[in-house]
C-alpha cells in the first residue's frame, strides 16, 4: 500500500486544544527542455518511465491541522488504488506532502524543497489562500504547474497573470453569491451579517455578499485572525447589533469557534457558511458533544456528499477509505481529496503517453476534463478555476445533505442561474483513460 512521504515543520499549536475549555459549557532551471507540448521525447522534472513525483503543502499541524490535515492522506489513498489499477499510463503516482502549519514563511521554504531538491513535476492542491499567495511568483517563475490550489479565491483564476496556475475549490465569490441568494429566499427580511477571515476569503466572500444583498445589506462585518483563537468580542458584536443570520467565511476550527461562542453568550442566529468552514463532519469534531448547535446550519458545497448512500462517487470514495487510507474517518475532507486526485489523474491521462508540464497545462485547459463535482467544470483557455457554482447543503438530524438546486455564478458581480444538468457519473470506477 502507497502511504504519503510525509515531512513535519515547527508551527503553531492547534486551535483544536483551544476549543476544549471553551465549549465546556456549552525547478532549479526556470525553464527546462522538457517544457512543451504533450509528446516531447524527453520527460519533464518528476517524470520517470514508471513513475511521477508531485508535492504539496498542507497544514499538518498549526491552528489548521484538524481541519485540514485528513486531505492530502485522502488524495493518497486514492492514489494507492489508482496505483493499484495500473496507475496512469503505465506509471504510478508518488505524492510528497510536507507540512506548512498553515504558516506562509514556512510554505516558501516547503515548496522551494519540493521544486529544487524533490524536482517534482507539478504542485497538487498546495492548501490556503495566504499560505499558497507566497510561492505563487516562484511558481510561476519556475514554470511548475501548480494544480487545483485548495482555496477559492480569484487570485489563482488569473490565467493571464499566472498561466501555470489553477484553483479547485468554489470560486468564494460565485459561493457567497449562491449563499445570498438561498438566504433571501428563505430568510427574507432577516438582518444579516458577516464573520470572516482576515485575508482574501473573508474579502472576496464579502464582496460576493453585497453584488447580491446591496452595500448596506450588512449590519455587521466583524473579522478574525487564525493567530488568536478568541472571537468573543466578534460574536458579541454581532448580537448586540441584531444579526440574526450570520455567514461564516472561516477555515473550520473558527466555525466551531463561532457557533460555540455563540451558544455561551446565550446567542443562536442561523449560520452559513463557505465550504471551507462548513464541512459538518469536522466542524462537528471540534464541538464534540455540542454538536447538536449544528441542526439547521447550511452550507455550500460543489462535489459528491460523504452522507450519500446511492451516489456512485462517494460509494467507490468510502471504499477505497476502507482499503488504503487505514480505517480513517469518512467525512467530507475524504471526499474533497480524493477528488483532487482524480482530477489531477484525469488530466494527467489527457497529458499523454510522455506527460510534460506544458502537456497537463493544456490538458487542464482543454475543455476535455469532466471532474465530478454538482456542476460542471468551469475550466478552460480562459478561466483557471475548476467551480463555478454549488450547491446548498443543510444538518438536519446529524446529517448534512443537499437540498434544493444547484446554482452557478458568473465572476465578480455576474447574476447567478440554477443548474439544472445534474452530477458528473462516475466512470470507469473512477480510473481515468486517455
Amino acid at each position: 500500500m502507497t502511504r504519503p512521504r510525509i515531512v513535519r515543520a515547527v508551527a503553531a499549536a492547534g486551535v483544536a486544544a483551544l476549543l476544549v475549555p471553551l465549549l465546556a459549557s456549552c525547478s532549479a532551471d526556470s525553464t527546462d527542455d522538457a517544457s512543451g507540448a504533450a509528446g516531447d521525447a524527453e520527460p519533464a522534472p518528476g517524470v520517470t518511465d514508471t513513475e511521477i513525483v508531485v508535492g504539496t503543502h498542507h497544514p499538518l499541524s498549526g491552528p489548521a491541522a484538524a481541519g485540514y490535515a485528513s486531505i492530502s492522506a485522502a488524495t493518497t489513498a486514492y492514489f494507492a488504488y489508482l496505483n493499484d489499477n495500473g496507475g496512469v499510463n503505465g506509471r504510478t503516482i508518488e505524492y510528497i506532502v510536507k507540512d506548512d502549519g498553515y504558516n506562509p514563511a514556512t510554505t516558501q521554504s516547503v515548496v522551494r524543497e519540493l521544486v529544487l531538491e524533490d524536482r517534482v513535476f507539478a504542485l497538487l492542491n498546495g492548501l490556503g489562500t495566504a499560505p499558497h499567495s507566497a510561492v505563487l511568483d516562484f511558481l510561476d517563475e519556475n514554470e511548475v504547474p501548480d494544480l487545483f490550489v485548495a482555496s477559492g479565491s480569484p487570485v489563482f483564476n488569473q490565467p493571464d497573470e499566472h498561466p501555470w496556475t489553477f484553483g479547485f475549490n468554489a470560486d468564494y465569490t460565485a459561493e457567497a453569491k449562491a449563499l445570498a441568494t438561498y438566504a433571501q429566499e428563505h430568510f427574507p427580511g432577516k438582518t444579516t451579517c458577516l464573520l470572516a477571515q482576515d485575508d482574501d476569503l473573508g474579502e472576496d466572500f464579502a464582496a460576493g455578499l453585497v453584488t447580491v444583498l446591496g452595500e448596506d445589506g450588512l449590519a455587521s462585518e466583524q473579522v478574525y485572525t487564525t493567530s488568536n483563537p478568541d472571537v468573543s468580542a466578534q460574536v458579541a458584536a454581532m448580537k448586540q447589533a441584531g444579526c440574526e443570520v450570520n455567514f461564516l467565511a472561516a477555515i473550520n476550527a473558527f466555525s466551531a469557534l463561532a457557533v460555540g461562542t455563540a451558544a455561551k453568550l446565550g446567542y443562536q442566529p442561523q449560520w452559513l457558511s463557505s465550504s471551507v468552514g462548513g464541512d459538518y463532519g469536522t466542524v462537528s469534531q471540534y464541538l464534540g458533544e455540542n454538536a447538536a448547535l449544528l441542526e439547521g446550519f447550511v452550507s455550500a458545497n460543489y462535489l459528491p456528499s460523504h452522507f450519500s448512500e446511492t451516489d456512485e462517487w462517494t460509494t467507490l470514495f468510502r471504499q477505497i477509505n476502507e482499503d488504503y487510507n487505514e480505517g480513517a474517518p469518512f467525512d467530507g475532507n475524504t471526499v474533497y481529496g480524493m477528488s483532487v486526485g482524480y482530477l489531477f489523474a484525469e488530466a494527467l491521462a489527457k497529458a499523454g503517453e510522455t506527460p510534460t508540464r506544458q502537456g497537463i497545462v493544456d490538458a487542464v485547459t482543454s475543455g476535455d476534463l469532466r471532474g465530478n463535482g454538482v456542476v460542471p467544470l468551469a475550466l478552460s483557455a480562459t478561466n483557471n478555476g475548476a467551480y463555478q457554482g454549488v450547491q446548498v447543503t443543510v444538518v438536519a438530524g446529524g446529517v448534512q445533505e443537499y437540498v434544493g438546486t444547484p446554482y452557478t455564478a458568473e465572476p465578480g458581480a455576474g447574476e447567478v442561474t440554477p443548474y439544472t444538468g445534474g452530477p458528473v457519473a462516475l466512470e470507469d470506477d473512477g480510473i481515468p483513460s486517455s
